[in-house]
C-alpha cells in the first residue's frame, strides 16, 4: 500500500502542473472566445472558433504532438539511463528540426489565411474578420511553438512546474489585454477581434522570453549548439522515427476534426456557433487526460530507461485511473450546469445558440471517461517509444468512424448538430477500447523480451 502510496504521490507531482499548464494554455483560446463572444455575437464567435481552429491544428499536429512528444520521449529514456549529454543532443536535435517546422509554418498561416478560410467553407464576414485574426495570431505562434519544444525538454527530465509558470504568466498577459483592447479599456482604442489578436500574439512572445531565459541559466538539460554543428545522422533518425508517426497520429485526429468543422459550417451559422462554444468548452476538460497523459510519458520513459517494465506499467495504470477521476468530474459538470457553461461565451439574447450548445455539451459528457483512457494509455505508450500503435488507432476511429458518420448525418440526412457530438462519442467509445486492447497487449511483449 505504501509503495501504490508512493506511485500515486510521483504521478501528482508531474500530473497537476501539466494539468494546469494544459489548462491554462486553453484557456487563451478559452477568454478570445468568450470575450469576442460578448463583444461580437454569433459571427466574432466564427471568425475566432474557426481561426483557432485551424491555427492550433497545425501547431498540435506538426509541434505540440508531433516533435516535442519524440523531445519528450527520447530525453526521458535517456534521463531515467543517467546519459545526461545524450538526452541534450538529442533535445537540441529535436529543437533545430522544430524551429524550421514552426517558421515554415507561421509563414504559411500569414500568407494563406484568406484561401484557407474559403476553402473551409467561411462566409464573407467570417472570412474578413478570420484573416485578420490569423495573420496576427500566426506571428505570436512562432514563438509559442519554440515554447512548447522548450517545455517538452524541461518534461523530459520531469520539470513540470517551469512550462506551468510560463503559462501562467501567458495566460495574465493574454486576459488583461483581452479586457483593455478588445473593450477599449484604460484610454486604448476598442479593437474587438483584432484587439484579441495582438493579446495573443504578445503573450506568446514574453512567454517565449521566459522560457529562453529560464533555458539558459537553470534548466539541467540544455540546448547546446554544438550538437548542431557535429549533428548525429542517427539521433536525428531517432527523433524522426518517435515524431513523425506522433505527427501523422495527431494529423489523423486533427484534421479529421477541422473537416468535421468545416462540414458543421453547412448546418447554419447558429449551429456552428454552438458546436464552437461546446468545442471550446469541452476543450478544457481534455486537459486532465493531457496533462496525466504527459506525466504517464515522463514516468513510463523513465523506468523503460532503467529497464523496469513492471513499474512504468504500474504507472501506467495509476495515471489512467487518477485521469478518469478528474475527467468524470467535466462529465458530471456537463450534464448538470450545460446551460450556464455556454451562456458564459455568448450574448444571453443568442437563446438557439445557447439551446443547442447545451444539448451538444450534456452529449459531450458521455465521451469523457472513455477520452480519458485513450488519451493517458496513449501518453504511456509514447513514453515506451511507441507512436505506430496510437497513430493506428487514431486513423481507424478518425477516418474510419468519424468522417463518414459525419458526412451521412450532415449531408444526406441532414440532422441536427447534435447528433455530431453522438457520433464523436462513439469515436472516443470505439477509441478507448482499442486502446486499452493493445496497451496490454504490448506491455506483454515487453515482459516478454
Amino acid at each position: 500500500m505504501l509503495y501504490n502510496v508512493k506511485v500515486i504521490k510521483n504521478v501528482l507531482k508531474l500530473a497537476l502542473p501539466a494539468v494546469g499548464e494544459m489548462i491554462l494554455y486553453m484557456t487563451i483560446w478559452v477568454f478570445d472566445t468568450m470575450m469576442v463572444g460578448k463583444y461580437g455575437g454569433q459571427t466574432a464567435v466564427s471568425s475566432v472558433g474557426l481561426s483557432s481552429e485551424i491555427l492550433y491544428t497545425f501547431v498540435n499536429m506538426l509541434i505540440s504532438v508531433g516533435i516535442s512528444v519524440g523531445i519528450t520521449s527520447l530525453v526521458a529514456r535517456r534521463y531515467g539511463a543517467k546519459e545526461l549529454s545524450s538526452a541534450e543532443e538529442y533535445a537540441t536535435i529535436g529543437f533545430f528540426i522544430g524551429v524550421i517546422i514552426a517558421l515554415i509554418l507561421s509563414i504559411s498561416m500569414f500568407t494563406f489565411s484568406r484561401q484557407i478560410l474559403i476553402f473551409g467553407g467561411a462566409k464573407l464576414d467570417v472570412i474578413g474578420l478570420g484573416v485578420m485574426y490569423m495573420r496576427i495570431v500566426s506571428l505570436g505562434l512562432f514563438f509559442n511553438m519554440l515554447t512548447s519544444m522548450m517545455n517538452a525538454v524541461l518534461r523530459g527530465y520531469g520539470n513540470t512546474k517551469t512550462p506551468l509558470i510560463i503559462s501562467f504568466i501567458i495566460n495574465i498577459i493574454n486576459i488583461a489585454l483581452d479586457w483593455v483592447l478588445i473593450f477599449g479599456r484604460l484610454g486604448f482604442p476598442e479593437l474587438g477581434i483584432k484587439g484579441a489578436a495582438i493579446a495573443t500574439a504578445t503573450a506568446h512572445i514574453c512567454g517565449f522570453i521566459f522560457a529562453i531565459t529560464y533555458m539558459k541559466s537553470k534548466s539541467k538539460i540544455k540546448i547546446k549548439p554544438k550538437y548542431i554543428i557535429y549533428l548525429n545522422k542517427r539521433k536525428l533518425t531517432n527523433i524522426l522515427t518517435l515524431s513523425i508517426p506522433s505527427s501523422l497520429q495527431e494529423g489523423a485526429f486533427s484534421i479529421s476534426r477541422l473537416i468535421s468543422t468545416f462540414m458543421i459550417m453547412h448546418i447554419g451559422q447558429t449551429a456552428f456557433a454552438a458546436n464552437q462554444i461546446t468545442t471550446t468548452i469541452e476543450s478544457i476538460s481534455f486537459m486532465p487526460g493531457w496533462g496525466f497523459g504527459i506525466a504517464a510519458t515522463t514516468l513510463v520513459g523513465h523506468k523503460i530507461g532503467e529497464k523496469n517494465i513492471r513499474e512504468a506499467k504500474v504507472y501506467s495504470y495509476t495515471c489512467a485511473a487518477l485521469g478518469t477521476v478528474f475527467m468524470g468530474i467535466c462529465a458530471i459538470t456537463f450534464l448538470i450546469a450545460p446551460n450556464f457553461l455556454i451562456s458564459l461565451f455568448i450574448k444571453e439574447t443568442e437563446k438557439e445558440v445557447i439551446r443547442l450548445g447545451a444539448f451538444c455539451l450534456m452529449v459531450a459528457s458521455v465521451e469523457q471517461i472513455p477520452m480519458a483512457i485513450s488519451l493517458i494509455l496513449n501518453g504511456s505508450l509514447k513514453g515506451a517509444g511507441d507512436t505506430k500503435t496510437p497513430f493506428i488507432i487514431s486513423l481507424i476511429s478518425s477516418w474510419g468512424i468519424r468522417l463518414p458518420l459525419m458526412f451521412l448525418f450532415i449531408y444526406i440526412l441532414k440532422v441536427s448538430v447534435i447528433y455530431v457530438w453522438w457520433i464523436t462519442s462513439i469515436q472516443w467509445i470505439f477509441e478507448g477500447i482499442l486502446m486499452i486492447i493493445l496497451f496490454n497487449k504490448k506491455f506483454k511483449s515487453f515482459e516478454k523480451s
